[in-house]
Formats: C-alpha cells, structure tokens, sequence
C-alpha cells in the first residue's frame, strides 16, 4: 500500500519572527502617522495661525520626504547593514516625534514631521527586503502579503487613531503615545535583526538625486500655489517649468550612466507604464480623501475630531478583512474582473461624493467611504500585482522601487491639490463652513474624473496584456 506524504511547508525561525514583527510595526507605525495628523488641522490652523492650504504641508511635506528616500533605498541595501538601516529609521522617528510633541509653532512642527519621515522613508523598503531575505520560499507569499497589507491599512487608520488621541488630549499626545512603542521597538529589532547579504562601499549618485529631488519638489510647490497665486503664475508655470527640466536632465544623465537610481526603461513596456499610472491614480485618491474627509466633517458638519477620526474605520477594517479575497479574484478569475469591479465601486463612490458633495452626513461620508475604500483598495494591489506581471525578474527590484516612490510622491500631490481646491472657494459674505463645502465638492469632482480617467488606462493595459492570469 503505497502511503501519502505531505509536505509541511518550513517554519521561519523564532528570530527571524521578531525581526519581521519589529521592522512591520515600526513601518507600521511610520505610515500611521502619515495621516493621523490630517483630523488636527482644524485645531492647528487656529493655534499656530496658518491656513488650510499651509497646514496640510505636515502631511504633504511627510510623504515627499518619503518619496525622496524611496528612491535611495536600493543604494542604502548595498551600502548600509539592515541593522544601521533600522535603527537609523526608530531614531528619525524618536526624534521627529519629540520635537513634533514640544513644538510651539508651525516650522518647527514640519522640521519634526520631515525628521519623523524618514522612519517610514527607510522602514518600508527594508521591511520588505527583510522578509525576502529571511523567509522560506514557501511562505514567501503569506509574509510579503501581510507586509502590503501594511501599506493599505495603516495610511487609513491614521485619521482614527488621530482622532481618538486629539479627543483624549490634544494632537501632541499623537507623538508622546507613539513614542514609547518605537523605544521598545528599537530594542527588540536591535537584537533580532541580522545580516543576510554583504555590504558593498559603493558610491551614491548625488547628481542624479538632486535632480529627481528638484523636480518633485519644484512640481509640488508649483501645484500647491494654484489656490493662492493661480493658473497663469510665475509661481506655478515656474514650478512646473523647474520640474520638467530637472526631469529632463536626470533623463540625460542617467542614460548615460552605469549607475541609475530609477532605470526609467522599463517605462518602454505599456502593461507597466499604464498600469503604473493608474495604481499612483488610485493613490494619489486615497491619500487625498484620507486628508479632505476628515476636515470636511470637522469645518462642514461641525463633527469632533473623535468622529471625523472614526468615520472611515468601518471602511478601514471592512477593507482589512476582504484583502486577502482581492487576491484570490486575480489568482482565480485574472485580473480584469477584480480590477474592474474595483474600479467600478471606486467611481461609483466618487460620484457619489461629487452630486452630494455640499450636503454630506458623517453616516454619508462613512457608508460612502466603505463603498470607496473597498474599491480602491480591490483595484490597487491587484494592479500592483498585474503590472509587475509583465516585468521580467532582473528588473522586478527596480519596478518596485518605481512603484514605491510613485506611490509616495502620488499621495503627497494628492494631499496638496485636493487642500488647494478645498480652500479655493473665496465668497465674500459667504461663511468658511460653506465656501469650504463648494471648494470640498470641487475636489471630489476630481476624483471622480480620475477615476473615469483610471478606466481608459486599464483598456490600454487589458489591450496590450498578452495572457491574463
């Protein structure tokens, strides 16, 4: 009789366990405070006497300084160990959090916020490259999951857990609450997290940094001038003028160089170029409307900042909950269905949005979000995973740092743009409570034109996709 075996997929080693639970949370914890912030602005605006389009560069200015590190983190994996790499990550957010806790104005707010990015800067990419590294192959795709899960849950959560500390205290107890975790964090991570790749003394590629960093920064303060200067400015032509010049130098630079910081050819591949435009689309949306639901509840519908926190938690943790099956569509049916019927669900919210853009409830915006979010999140790692489909393996390293960076530069123009047409409503008599209403359906038109917009980039994508599987 012939017996039956089966076989046990590997156990990952108690360290290895640690180390991942230390980096995850302390990711974690990064991306969380991305958004927390975004239910305090209200609060902010009238204690440091700033306006709404200023405030919100303690967000926008988080994720560029994000996106700014992204790029490097294929340089700092050769160069650094992943032990300097995550105790540099805990000490920047330490750091960034004492002085965000003792601030007593705005600059010295944003200086602590731009300190506190790098935590998630450098924790993100390492945290993935520690779970390739120290996981079995057969529970590669568990782990890696878990991680991604990561990224779509914690920037969601951040106005909730925001809310609840702004309702316990006040905003600064967002930083003194987080920082005693991050201590603890350091010291479990700095026993547990080991070496699995030698070093190398490579030099960094100032030139080509400097340039991507110019033309991020340029574009976003170009875009952030609209409300305040206009459409024919010096300020935004020069913005973007600036960017695209800066972009274009590190176009020729880097083409003639060995060395690339982002190898822009894999760019020549459309299921990626446009599968790529559409997953920084969908974010650019998600990190914009984490920032204006929030404050439309707290200015609009004169809601606390506890329920403009706890609105979007239903959608959060329904979300949570029905990540795993989003992927199970693509595994099962390929990627056209989940994408888009997510992108359908997505645009369906939106309109939403848009047609009672000035007469919201906060049960509205939450039954709203739930629609929105579950949508969102269904077309965006399934695109994520579809796009990176067609990218051959040499290259997978590079598309994700593409990716990565997008992702991050995505949500900070999307905080920025979505801050300016909510504050761009000026109506003389009009009270702030209604301009800010107009301005806030303004924004949602938007997303609801980008998501119309998503739909014509995955008729480009399923167009030129050879197989769908």
């Amino acid at each position: 009789m012939k017996m039956q075996t089966t076989t046990q997929p590997e156990k990952v080693p108690r360290g290895n366990l640690i180390a991942i639970f230390a980096i995850a949370l302390m990711a974690f914890l990064g991306i969380l405070v991305e958004t927390s912030m975004n239910v305090a602005f209200p609060a902010l605006m009238k204690q440091m006497h700033v306006s709404l389009n200023t405030v919100q560069w303690i967000t926008t200015g988080y994720l560029l300084m994000v996106a700014l590190l992204m790029i490097t983190s294929a340089f700092l994996k050769q160069r650094f160990t992943n032990k300097q790499l995550f105790v540099t990550a805990a000490l920047a957010f330490i750091l960034g959090d004492l002085i965000c806790a003792l601030a007593t104005n705005f600059p010295i707010l944003l200086i602590g916020r731009l300190i506190q990015a790098g935590c998630a800067g450098l924790a993100i990419p390492l945290m993935f490259n520690i779970v390739v590294e120290s996981v079995p192959r057969s529970r590669l795709g568990f782990y890696m999951g878990m991680a991604g899960l990561i990224l779509m849950i914690a920037p969601a959560s951040g106005p909730t857990f925001g809310g609840l500390m702004v309702y316990l205290a006040n905003w600064r107890l967002i930083f003194w609450s987080t920082m005693p975790v991050e201590m603890i964090l350091l010291l479990l991570g700095m026993g547990a997290i080991k070496q699995y790749a030698p070093t190398q003394k490579i030099r960094f590629n100032w030139g080509q940094f400097v340039l991507l960093a110019i033309a991020f920064v340029s574009f976003t303060l170009g875009v952030n001038s609209l409300s305040s200067a206009g459409l024919v400015s010096w300020q935004f032509l020069g913005g973007i003028l600036l960017a695209v010049v800066a972009l274009l130098g590190y176009i020729w630079i880097s083409k003639r160089s060995d060395r690339q910081l982002l190898k822009l050819e894999i760019f020549k591949n459309p299921v990626f170029t446009y599968s790529f435009f559409a997953y920084v689309i969908l974010q650019f949306c998600n990190i914009g409307i984490n920032f204006a639901l929030p404050n439309y509840a707290q200015i609009v519908v004169g809601a606390t900042s506890l329920i403009g926190g706890m609105m979007l938690l239903p959608g959060s943790l329904i979300t949570a909950i029905l990540q795993p099956w989003f992927g199970h569509l693509l595994d099962e049916h390929g990627a056209r269905l989940p994408i888009l019927l997510g992108s359908s669900l997505f645009l369906i919210a939106a309109l939403m949005f848009t047609l009672f853009g000035q007469g919201l409830s906060v049960i509205m915006i939450a039954v709203l979000y739930i629609i929105f979010s579950i949508g969102r999140s269904m077309a965006f790692s399934n695109t994520l995973t579809n796009g990176l489909k067609e990218v051959d393996m040499g290259q997978r390293a590079d598309a994700n740092a593409i990716y990565n960076t997008g992702q991050q530069f995505a949500g900070s123009l999307g905080t920025t743009i979505l801050a300016a047409l909510m504050s761009s409503v000026k109506v003389s008599g009009m009270s702030y409570a209604h301009e800010t209403a107009i301005g806030s359906q303004l924004a949602f038109g938007l997303i609801f034109i980008l998501s119309v917009v998503n739909f014509g980039f995955y008729f480009i994508v399923f167009r030129y996709q050879r197989t769908d599987k």
